[in-house]
């Protein structure tokens, strides 16, 4: 985000210098402060202005609806101090952690391109902010900018208004949680019946369905209930769902020593009042309350909440008694973490494939249906935000940018040493192992330990191994692994990547695919290599050509064609441009024409023909000709045949005089195929 403040020039030139010095200084003190309440930090000032972070240096779900909102805050306090300034918002990628901890990337220069492009008193955000944060805001589309340095005009929207947190819809059918809605539902019944306090704690990952269990609780019971809801953030926020509860409420307990003790929440008065007293007369009020008819109070987020807010909880469930109330909290698994002795009821586990599937509609196409069931994961929310990109989707779905922000931001809040671990899984695949994790931080003597609360974290489960006396795991859902993926910088990745398949060469021997996992990791390092410009990964690319032309050769062997055909393409992509691997190209035209596509195999024929030709090699030149004729063949039967056997009568003198045993391969081969045609 940059603030910059306009008509400073003007301002300067008609107030004296020590007045104008205190002013900023004003300034700065109230941008920086509006900043940090909302969880930013101001990264620098630069003149006038000041450029702030979200994200840095930890990540959050909602990091860019706390820039529009202190944004908004910022554009409102600037007019009392009796100046005027305008602000751009943008979110992306950035590097960070230079020695001046700046953050550099494209979304910085955006951001700055926005504020200088908005009026006097305005915001201006750009479409991947909006797009995180649409349902918050109100805006007003405005014309694509022109801005410096942006090939494409860039869209962007003039913030109005932050809306308050709104509702969540819940669009989608209810499956999967008969067992558990009965479960409440009984706690529910044991309350009243026995006219107690019942403590239920329903514990998932973001997204698994906690919220949309509790509505439908609330919409099949006759019952009086409040919600609060604990804040990841902000100044004050220890009792801030109580004091949700106590507004909802709209009364304070007949009892004034308690009632006293709950206006110090209210700000209604300053009389000092401790954590006891409080949790005391907030039992006191909802025993009122549930005296009248019975209550449910529902508390959000728990993990987020304060030691003291959660020892009111437990005061509550443990001495509560004579009436009814049912105390509904809702929490990730990061709780138990913070409090073990934490009493869970319900551990909400993934949605079979079969419920996912249930969720899809049956107009989408199958293909687009397999990849967001593999993706989610069994998560309910994960299933309908690629829903909702799925109507744009062209071939596969594109993860929305509300779940990159949500799995980011969950996987920033690991201890780095689980994060690292998660990391170097990650390199692997869907599926790792032990050992291979190991051996990618092999400084790292507890990743047992760290695997197992990994899985207890619910990001990743045991598997069955693939290889003999490993330990075999699995993401949980294939987007964590991409984000975890994702989260390393590229030149990490490639020296993860070329590590990973020393070990697997050693480790692997008995895996069929050995050859295509190896193919895949060696390419993947020379690419990350090649585009950072670091290192010499002509070795690299030669191992990954070897070992994707050997999988791919396989692969037409037992008849995959289509598998074939990708592996010799990326085969072949990391060949040097003025070389040739014949070997590669033969194979090649072969897998594009038995599996179909003759139009593809006679320009893959032709392309190296012309190439072999550019670089001298008669050899390579005479094959690749050979090949295409012997496409050709099978569309004009007659004349086609004629020349492809004087051809291959030209050039087999000239493969024995080169004694080239693959050269003379094809032209035998191309003789069954005349004699074939005859």
């Amino acid at each position: 985000m940059f603030c910059d403040l306009t008509g400073s020039t003007a301002l300067g030139e008609s107030l004296d210098p020590e007045r104008l010095r205190a002013l900023l200084g004003r300034y700065f003190d109230r941008m920086r402060g509006i900043v940090e309440r909302h969880g930013g930090s101001v990264e620098k000032f630069i003149g006038d202005a000041v450029m702030a972070v979200f994200g840095v240096p930890q990540l959050h779900e909602d990091d860019a609806l706390r820039a529009v909102r202190a944004a908004a805050e910022m554009r409102d306090a600037v007019p009392e101090l009796g100046l005027q300034a305008r602000i751009g918002v943008m979110t992306g990628e950035v590097v960070t952690g230079t020695e001046e901890r700046l953050a550099t990337g494209d979304a910085v220069n955006v951001a700055a391109r926005l504020e200088q492009a908005a009026a006097p008193g305005e915001v201006l955000i750009g479409q991947p902010t909006f797009q995180l944060v649409g349902e918050s805001v109100e805006v007003e589309s405005v014309e694509p900018l022109a801005l410096k340095g942006k090939a494409e005009p860039v869209p962007a929207y003039r913030l109005v208004a932050v809306r308050a947190a709104p509702e969540r819809r819940h669009d989608s059918r209810f499956v999967g949680r008969a067992r558990e809605l009965e479960l409440v539902r009984a706690a529910w019944a044991r309350a009243q019946e026995e006219r107690r306090c019942e403590l239920v704690t329903i514990v998932g990952t973001p997204g698994v369905g906690k919220t949309r269990l509790v509505a439908e609780l609330l919409a099949s019971v006759e019952a009086q209930w409040v919600r609060g809801r604990c804040l990841p953030y902000g100044e004050g926020i220890t009792y801030w769902p109580v004091v949700e509860v106590l507004k909802q409420l709209g009364a304070l307990p007949p009892d004034e020593t308690a009632a006293a003790a709950l206006r110090s929440l209210l700000g209604e008065s300053e009389a000092a009042t401790s954590a006891d007293e409080i949790a005391w007369a907030f039992r006191k009020l909802l025993e009122h309350a549930a005296l009248q008819r019975p209550l449910l109070v529902v508390f959000d987020d728990i993990h987020w909440g304060e030691e003291t807010f959660l020892d009111l909880v437990e005061h509550v469930a443990l001495l509560s008694s004579g009436v009814p109330i049912l105390l509904l909290c809702i929490a990730r698994p990061e709780l138990s973490d913070r409090r073990p002795s934490w009493p869970v009821t319900l551990r909400l586990e993934p949605l079979d494939d079969g419920e996912v599937a249930d969720l899809i509609p049956d107009r989408l196409d199958p293909d687009l249906r397999e990849q967001i069931v593999r993706a989610a994961g069994g998560n309910p929310l994960f299933v309908g935000e690629m829903l909702a990109m799925a109507a744009d989707a062209v071939g596969e779905v594109t993860v929305p940018p509300t779940l990159q922000a949500l799995l980011a931001a969950r996987l920033d809040q690991l201890e780095l040493p689980e994060r690292s671990v998660l990391e170097r899984a990650a390199v692997e695949g869907e599926i790792f192992h032990r050992g291979a994790v190991q051996a990618l931080d092999p400084a790292d003597g507890h990743v047992m330990p760290r695997l197992a609360s990994l899985a207890r974290k619910e990001l990743i489960r045991p598997d069955a191994t693939q290889l003999v006396g490993e330990d075999g795991f699995r993401f949980r859902h294939l987007l964590v692994r991409d984000t975890a993926y994702d989260g390393m910088p590229k030149a990490l990745r490639a020296e993860l990547h070329e590590r990973f398949a020393e070990w697997l060469e050693q480790h692997g021997t008995g895996l069929v695919e050995l050859d295509e996992i190896l193919g895949h990791h060696l390419e993947q390092a020379h690419r990350y290599r090649e585009e950072l410009g670091i290192g010499q990964s002509g070795e690299l690319a030669a191992a990954a050509r070897g070992r994707l032309r050997a999988a791919g050769s396989r692969a037409f062997v037992r008849s995959d064609h289509p598998a074939a055909v990708n592996l010799l393409e990326r085969a072949a992509a990391l060949v040097p441009a003025t070389e040739i691997d014949l070997a590669i190209e033969i194979d090649l035209v072969q897998a594009l024409l038995w599996g179909g596509d003759g139009d593809a195999a006679l320009r893959r024929a032709r392309s190296y023909t012309g190439r072999a030709r550019e670089t001298g090699n008669g050899v390579a030149e005479l094959c690749g000709r050979i090949q295409a004729a012997e496409v050709l063949t099978y569309r004009e039967p007659e004349g086609a045949t004629d020349r492809l056997a004087d051809l291959v009568e030209e050039a087999i003198p000239v493969f024995q005089a080169h004694r080239h045993d693959l050269a003379l391969y094809v032209a035998h081969r191309a003789l069954g195929q005349v004699a074939n045609m005859r």
